[in-house]
């Protein structure tokens, strides 16, 4: 049995601590709300989680939704024409197994009491440099799966993996009842506005019920870079229905009638998407391991974020277990990242890619999917894994020999 604390019990933090408990070692999580304050608090993130993700959890026994939570099938993909009269670009790929949102003020809580039933030892408190210091005195293993406050400034910035040095996007979360659905099958709708921005929306499940989770990426400046003066829910309802009248008129029709789920429903910001260094060393010259986002944090542009956090608890836990009773020195501890980074650096790649105006060559693949159901559906399903976009979605040859083996075929 080996004791390990982990700082902050969101999708990775919980999601390693419950699977290293079900292994038999002593585990404790620390943050700083408790249950009921997530429960009744304001929405977290936009998580939508494909199958590899979800099937971490349905592992570990802890996939408690996928009978209640409406399915996420397939991923469509919208470009408005230039003159605004209807889409330029418009198809649909159906995914070979659903994702699934769940709310994480639905999910955490009932997480939190599931690693405390299996006996975890939950500690509410806020963490700083003194805390850790005892942490890592008292355990074996210390991991840190909160990038905020005093402790997230241990982790360093990775020059080298960190593509941006400030926030891509003005973001956006609504959280709404009363959207006509998607014809055909559900998905996470894309939508990719030139020069403006995108907006998703797909089906999820929150603490009200099913829900539409509507996802606005602003680019800085232009006029979805519209937040900062929006005060209240209803104000904030009303914004994001008009960016979908000005830019998105198909979308704008399925929201006649919508709702905010709840009150706190409702998030904006922004953040700049970065890589940090693993390992920090406390004052004490003790080490401490970063996991999810607090060394790995990528822009929701592609829909990657609690999946990561998810493949990279996963990732983890693998380590852990396969480590017997060696020491958790420094040189285990970035090997475990590196373990991680060998798929994350295609997650990191793709999304960075997408923040940028797509070249020729994306316009072009995007365009041949309108009439390629293959294309489509390899486009949908690499949602799941990203890997698979390398390299003809990063390369134009490789694109271009790519797209003529599809017209060949």
């Amino acid at each position: 049995m080996r004791k390990i604390t982990i700082i902050g019990g969101g999708q990775s933090g919980l999601q390693l601590g419950i699977g290293l408990l079900k292994a038999g070692h002593q585990v404790r999580i620390v943050q700083n709300r408790t249950a009921e304050d997530i429960a009744s608090g304001r929405v977290l993130s936009s998580q939508c989680m494909f199958h590899t993700a979800v099937q971490n959890e349905r592992d570990l026994g802890i996939d408690f939704w996928s009978d209640t939570c409406p399915p996420v099938e397939g991923i469509s993909f919208a470009v408005p024409a230039p003159d605004g009269q209807g889409k330029a670009v418009d198809w649909a790929g159906r995914l070979d197994r659903n994702a699934y949102s769940v709310d994480q003020r639905v999910k955490i809580p009932r997480w939190m009491a599931e690693f405390t039933r299996l006996g975890g030892q939950m500690v509410i408190a806020d963490a700083g440099i003194a805390e850790l210091e005892h942490y890592t005195r008292t355990d074996d293993l210390v991991i840190v799966a909160s990038g905020k406050g005093e402790i997230g400034k241990l982790f360093t910035r990775d020059e080298v993996k960190s593509a941006y040095d400030k926030p891509m996007r003005a973001l956006a979360l609504t959280y709404v009842t009363g959207m006509t659905p998607r014809a055909d099958h559900s998905a996470v709708c894309f939508n990719l506005i030139p020069g403006v921005g995108e907006y998703f929306v797909f089906p999820a499940l929150t603490t009200t019920g099913p829900c539409e989770i509507m996802v606005f990426e602003g680019i800085p400046g232009g006029p979805m870079d519209c937040w900062s003066d929006v005060k209240t829910p209803e104000a904030h309802l009303a914004m994001s229905k008009q960016i979908l009248e000005t830019f998105l008129p198909w979308e704008a029709e399925r929201c006649r009638g919508i709702a905010l789920t709840d009150d706190n429903g409702i998030l904006a910001g922004r953040f700049a998407p970065t890589v940090r260094h693993p390992v920090a060393t406390l004052p004490s010259g003790r080490k401490v391991l970063g996991l999810g986002d607090a060394v790995c944090l990528n822009d929701p542009i592609t829909g990657q974020g609690s999946n990561n956090a998810s493949k990279a608890a996963a990732v983890y836990l693998k380590r852990i277990l396969a480590h017997g009773d060696g020491a958790f020195d420094e040189t285990w501890m970035q090997g475990t990242f590196d373990a991680y980074w060998d798929y994350a650096q295609w997650v990191v790649s793709w999304t960075n890619m997408m923040l940028l105006p797509p070249p020729p060559f994306i316009l072009e693949i995007m365009g041949t999917a309108c009439a390629e159901p293959r294309l489509a559906q390899r486009i949908a399903n690499g949602f799941d894994d990203p890997r698979d976009f390398f390299p003809w979605f990063a390369d134009p040859q490789a694109a271009g020999s790519y797209l003529a083996e599809l017209r060949a075929a």
